[in-house]
């Protein structure tokens, strides 16, 4: 016999095997739920494959070992900034989470939506994500905006609220984030007390005042101006694609970056061509007839840190700034290749891509010199075609609205492959044309898993279904893979780049909807054999381990 003690014990796990028993049977179909949440978030982490984001730091000074810290403390307070433009409050969602993955996804994309999924919700109870960000009120609608009489409400640096009386106002950037602006301001000082080249501390100066007025043209300038630096920082509001309801809307971000000196000196030549090449353009003269500047550089960097809008989701490798259009007209732009981030895009994504899809006996034409070249010549070619509308419309950003950023980055794609074409006719590209127009289709494949809701995705599926449209490429229906047709390819490139170019001189808003409406979407034969990618286990994209500890600073 048991002593009672044993006895008692006994019972008493009994009954808790009875409760648990029960309290298992009533939540049951809760935990396999979240059991197949957990599964299905761990394999939306597979999309992303984890780079850790170095540098060779030999070739600096002391002075600049001790600013990179110093930049990239200021690049933490710009993805502050941005988790409130894109989210709202970061902490109450993450705080929300008991689940390690779903805290994972959430900071890859800031924010409960996949943003290589079309911006679909991957949270439970979590509704579409808004188009207007954190920028607008929900509630507003876009008749309520344009009849609005508010001078300011367009600018690129200023929210709108509603005031309890449900009047709308504006709020610039800099009184919304006061106290946080002024510390990147200080910290951006500091750095140019550290900065031996005097371009560099010029600007490192004017962009700290910037950031505490939201006057950023005469940075803008001073960053032009900047030729002998080997540090850089790109950083404050920049880009507006997170604005959705208008493209109005600029959003926070930094990049912190070390010039590759040899590679930059390889480079330097192109921007004198920009003149010629806008002459040359293949669009009716009134379409080119704004030069765009020469006064422009094109050097190639590794970037030691990213932060913000270029962090969030794909990840940005090359830049192409500012992107004030007086400020372009007037002195061009700056085109920036991330060398070492596009490298690691290149060994584990573009290569296994073009294994998959590209017909055998072409796949030696994708190459890492030619992804380089097409990454850096769509940069280039954000100067050329037109600015302003030729109707009055104002300029083309303004006249499209939201449309604008996804037809410029068409533009861009398109005419860098047309800038590619004329100058390897020069004798001035290396490397053969199939290498460009080949890689120039896988990379196709690898920009439009980045999803519709993405600029650049929704530009890459205009030009993939415009260019099957024309014959630019075939697909085997035994094998699954593409063949590209080169002669065609250069026919539908010139085409195409008339298309974009007139639409963007007419500013003609309902134009380009159609376009992006009818073209931008992704066909159930292009899924299918992306979802072969997937199968693979090929990554969309990237992610860092990245800062002061990853590059050995203190």
């Amino acid at each position: 016999m048991k002593p009672k003690h044993i006895l008692a014990a006994t019972a008493l796990a009994l009954i808790s095997m009875g409760c648990s028993s029960q309290k298992t049977a009533e939540t049951q179909e809760e935990e396999i739920a979240q059991n197949e949440a957990t599964a299905g978030l761990q394999e939306k982490l597979g999309m992303y494959t984890t780079v850790r984001l170095t540098a060779d730091l030999s070739h600096l000074s002391d002075r600049e070992r001790q600013m990179i810290p110093l930049l990239i403390q200021a690049g933490e307070i710009m993805d502050e900034l941005f988790w409130h433009e894109a989210y709202g409050k970061r902490d109450s969602l993450l705080n929300a989470l008991t689940d390690d993955a779903a805290k994972q996804f959430v900071k890859i994309n800031y924010g409960p939506w996949d943003r290589l999924s079309n911006n679909e919700p991957f949270i439970e109870g979590i509704g579409p994500k808004p188009d207007a960000a954190n920028f607008y009120p929900h509630d507003m609608t876009k008749e309520e905006f344009e009849q609005a009489d508010l001078p300011e409400k367009t600018s690129q640096y200023t929210f709108l609220h509603r005031l309890p009386s449900g009047k709308l106002i504006t709020v610039p950037y800099h009184v919304r984030f006061r106290e946080q602006v002024e510390r990147a301001s200080d910290l951006l000082r500091e750095a140019a007390t550290l900065a031996d080249e005097p371009g560099l501390r010029k600007y490192l100066n004017m962009r700290a005042q910037a950031l505490l007025t939201d006057n950023y043209q005469a940075s803008d300038l001073a960053w032009m101006d900047m030729k002998n630096n080997t540090i850089d920082v790109v950083i404050g509001p920049i880009e507006t694609y997170e604005d959705k309801l208008f493209g109005y809307k600029a959003a926070h971000e930094a990049y912190v970056l070390i010039k590759d000196m040899a590679w930059s000196k390889r480079l330097e030549k192109y921007a004198a061509f920009l003149p010629e090449l806008q002459k040359g353009l293949p669009v009716g003269a009134t379409y080119k007839k704004e030069m765009p500047g020469s006064d422009a550089d094109l050097n190639a960097y590794d970037v030691v840190y990213y932060a913000g809008d270029c962090n969030a989701g794909s990840k940005t490798i090359a830049i192409n700034l500012p992107n004030d259009e007086e400020v372009q007209l007037q002195k061009g732009t700056r085109r920036l290749q991330l060398k070492n981030a596009m490298q690691a895009k290149f060994d584990k994504i573009m290569r296994p891509i073009a294994d998959e899809l590209i017909v055998a006996d072409q796949q030696q034409h994708v190459t890492f010199d030619a992804f380089f070249g097409n990454t850096m010549f769509h940069e280039v070619a954000h100067g050329l075609g037109i600015k302003n509308t030729i109707n009055g419309k104002g300029t083309v950003r303004e006249a499209l609205k939201e449309h604008a950023s996804a037809l410029e980055e068409g533009k861009a794609d398109i005419l860098g492959l047309y800038m590619i074409s004329q100058l390897h006719t020069k004798g001035e590209v290396d490397g053969s044309l199939e290498d460009y127009y080949t890689t120039f289709l896988a990379g196709i494949f690898r920009s439009v898993r980045f999803g519709a809701a993405s600029a650049h995705g929704k530009a890459n599926m205009v030009r993939f279904n415009f260019f099957r449209d024309q014959g630019a490429f075939s697909r085997d229906e035994q094998t699954g893979k593409y063949r590209v047709d080169y002669v065609k390819m250069r026919k539908a490139m010139n085409k195409l780049s008339e298309l974009i170019l007139t639409l963007q001189g007419n500013g003609d808003y309902a134009g380009v909807g159609k376009l992006l409406n009818e073209q931008g979407q992704i066909s159930s034969q292009l899924q299918a054999d992306l979802n072969r990618l997937s199968s693979k286990n090929i990554s969309v994209d990237i992610v860092f381990e990245q800062g002061v500890e990853v590059l050995g600073l203190k």
